[in-house]
């Protein structure tokens, strides 16, 4: 690729970057890493010596490492409010390579370590110890279909740059790092990215350039011999697939060779059968030279046994091309019958699935009909009660009005009394009369 080529893919990226702001961040993030890693090499092949925890360059690529894993990572609500963790997707490493279940393993069994993002930051310093953290990496950014329930569309490890951390971070395989993981609180550590480490003269801006475009004809070289290994695996299957078919056409082919030998044998026995006839009649005729008739038998004797061999040879290769042809047709038949039965059992779980799709959706139309129901049957209960509040309430007044009427009776009447001219017999009788 030429410079002014490269120049104009840069400011194209540069261009779509000041359009999309998560852009800019993917850009922003690799150009931190670059950074990182490459300090870091750098720092850690002159330093001569294995690195410790408390190393600043070290410490600064894990913490930008952490927020290029944090990039685009989806919001999930726990009980304790929203989170965004970085252990759910390095998790998944354990499941995609089985040699990653030992760190993971390790990390889980560390007792100080009481969130997510503890645990995360235990992994990486592990896998970079281990030295297969771009190998790890590498196997998940391959799995997007896994990913995207952790990250969003538009995130770092789903997209191009994640494969260029995951190359450059291929060459921190050349340094040795001795990190005590259990003695270290990672879960109250704040990743902050201290700028002033990475801030240079344009000298060193430039050769920087040239070390990142050195850096992308690496991984461009690195990407053409993947594809090359993996174009040749393919030729080599395929060569196999041909050599296959070629050797399954030649068996064919030997087989009706045998075939057309056991014709020709039979041809020959049969003639030589005439023969040996013809040898018995002539026999009679040459009794004089007894001498010439030995020899003769002798010879067709011979010639008969030779005969016998051969057939018998060509017999026993029939044998056995029969026996690999019933191979082959008995591999033939359990293959279709093992795709038979695959199929009968989908077939059979698709009926299985449509089933309880029908429940289901019976099921959901009773409930429907048993809420109207009861809709119904509240809406019936409340005017019931309604009724009954005002059927109360009458009866109350009709109370009120019979007890008033009752003490009005009373006073009348010992008004009445009190105005009547009878005798006091006949006024006791009255009251009593109205009192009760």
């Amino acid at each position: 690729m030429s410079p002014d080529m490269f120049l104009g893919l840069t400011e194209g990226f540069c261009f779509a970057a000041l359009r999309d702001p998560m852009a800019m961040e993917r850009t922003n993030l690799l150009n931190m890493a670059k950074l990182s890693i490459k300090g870091l090499i750098e720092s850690a092949l002159s330093f001569g010596r294995t690195l410790d925890s408390d190393y600043p360059p070290l410490q600064q690529f894990f913490v930008v490492m952490e927020h290029c894993l944090k990039h685009g990572l989806k919001v999930k609500k726990s009980f304790l409010g929203y989170n965004k963790s970085l252990w759910g997707p390095l998790e998944l490493v354990e499941k995609l390579c089985p040699e990653a279940a030992e760190i993971s393993a390790s990390v889980r069994d560390l007792p100080g370590l009481k969130t997510p993002l503890g645990r995360a930051r235990a992994w990486l310093r592990l896998a970079l110890m281990q030295k297969r953290l771009a190998d790890y990496l590498r196997l998940l950014i391959t799995r997007k279909d896994l990913l995207s329930d952790f990250y969003e569309t538009s995130a770092l490890m789903l997209e191009e740059e994640g494969a260029v951390i995951v190359g450059l971070l291929v060459g921190l395989n050349v340094i040795d790092a001795n990190l005590c993981v259990k003695g270290e609180d990672l879960d109250s550590q704040v990743g902050v990215i201290d700028f002033s480490m990475y801030l240079k003269n344009d000298i060193d801006d430039y050769r920087s350039e040239e070390s990142q475009i050195a850096s992308i004809l690496d991984q461009k070289n690195y990407v053409e011999e993947l594809n090359r290994q993996l174009n040749s695996t393919v030729h080599g299957l395929q060569g196999r697939v041909d050599n296959l078919e070629k050797s399954n056409s030649k068996l064919i082919e030997e087989l009706a060779i045998a075939k057309n030998n056991i014709i020709k044998l039979q041809e020959e026995n049969q003639q030589l059968r005439s023969e040996n006839n013809l040898i018995l009649l002539k026999r009679d005729t040459y009794k004089q030279s007894r001498q010439g008739l030995d020899e003769m038998y002798n010879e067709a004797r011979r010639q008969l046994k030779e005969e016998c061999q051969l057939r018998q040879d060509v017999e026993n290769e029939l044998v056995v091309q029969v026996s690999m042809k019933q191979e082959m047709e008995l591999a033939m038949k359990l293959l279709e019958k093992d795709i038979h039965e695959k199929q009968d059992t989908l077939i059979g779980l698709r009926n299985q699935l449509d089933e309880v799709k029908a429940i289901n959706v019976e099921m959901y139309q009773k409930m429907q009909s048993s809420n109207e129901e009861m809709k119904k049957k509240n809406d019936v209960i409340s005017r019931l009660e309604e009724k009954t509040n005002q059927i109360t309430a009458t009866m109350k007044q009709l109370e009120q009005s019979d007890k008033d009427l009752l003490s009005q009776t009373r006073t009348l009447a010992m008004s009445f009394v009190k105005c009547a001219s009878t005798d006091t017999e006949h006024q006791y009788k009255l009251v009593k009369d109205i009192s009760f």
